[in-house]
């Protein structure tokens, strides 16, 4: 399934998640409490029930690490929300949405709370930010492919690649085994753009996709002429990346010339909300637009979990 394309009832992206994502989930509760719960032992095990509240405007992303972190904890989740749905205010009012109600013994819940409310936060925070830059790009007139970078925190990529999902981004790649991408360090150290290309090509075979970073139309021309399906013209802006991008495009590809070749031109380096549309990066000869913006410094959504009062 695209990436860029909505969830239906018979595909959703939690099924794209590995196995290992529930032991991680494991690891952070052990994380949180290592010895003793002494907040724990003052509530005891009276069976509560603790409202999720949304109390600033965002894309609830993240339902299935908050759902596995309660399930671990033998409490119950009921969302009265659906992931990808916009939480704002109704009435222009300071937003407070009540998400979901989380039911269980009250030890439990306070056991998982800080765990599930900071990955819903991170992960609404992402999916919040993509939408932005995807809306703000497709009203710029860009119709290619934006993606998110793998600039992401160690031990939590699930979690942020999956808020791409959800915002309705590309991922990218995945990690380095994904696809394989050849930048400045990669091609200094083999000599050549050319070498480097053909380097990975002995080793990955027909079914990876090589993507070089490249500075300059000369070096994405040999990038091309070596057989990389995708050349990055980084940190190039405005009429540089345009020219560029349209040149190699005219001169180059199979769509436009007999004996051509089949690649893609990716922009890439410091783009994010302000400049995508300003900067010269929207062309119909750019297929990608990728950013770290979207998840690097990026605001999370504010949510909290209230236990109800006893009667």
């Amino acid at each position: 399934m695209s990436s860029q394309q909505p969830q239906s009832q018979s595909h959703s992206y939690s099924h794209l998640l590995p196995p290992s994502w529930r032991s991680k989930i494991t690891s952070w509760l052990q994380e949180d409490c290592p010895s003793f719960d002494w907040g724990g032992y003052v509530v005891g095990e009276d069976d509560k029930k603790a409202t999720l509240w949304c109390k600033s405007e965002g894309i609830l992303a993240g339902v299935p690490f908050f759902d596995e972190v309660f399930k671990q904890l033998d409490c119950t989740v009921e969302w009265h929300y659906s992931e990808g749905d916009h939480l704002k205010s109704t009435d222009g009012r300071k937003i407070k949405v009540a998400v979901a109600t989380v039911k269980g013994p009250a030890r439990k819940i306070l056991l998982g709370e800080r765990v599930a409310l900071n990955t819903l936060a991170r992960c609404s925070g992402i999916a919040t930010a993509s939408r932005m830059f995807l809306n703000k790009a497709r009203e710029a007139g860009f119709k290619g492919i934006v993606a998110g970078t793998r600039k992401t925190t160690p031990g939590f990529r699930d979690v942020e690649k999956y808020g791409m999902l959800v915002g309705g981004v590309d991922m990218h790649r995945y990690d380095l085994s994904s696809m394989v991408m050849l930048k400045d360090n990669h091609i200094w150290s083999t000599g050549s753009v050319k070498k480097a290309v053909a380097a990975a090509r002995s080793a990955c075979g027909f079914s990876l996709r090589i993507d070089v970073e490249v500075q300059s139309h000369e070096e994405a021309v040999e990038a091309i002429e070596a057989g990389a399906d995708i050349v990055m013209l980084d940190n190039m802006e405005g009429d540089q990346l345009i020219s560029c991008a349209n040149k190699l495009k005219q001169d180059l590809s199979a769509d436009n010339k007999v004996g051509g070749y089949k690649f893609l031109i990716e922009s890439s380096g410091g783009i994010d909300l302000d400049n995508v549309a300003a900067g010269g990066h929207v062309d119909g000869a750019i297929d990608i637009i990728s950013t770290s913006s979207i998840h690097q410094s990026t605001k999370h959504v504010d949510f909290s979990l209230k236990i109800e009062p006893s009667s």
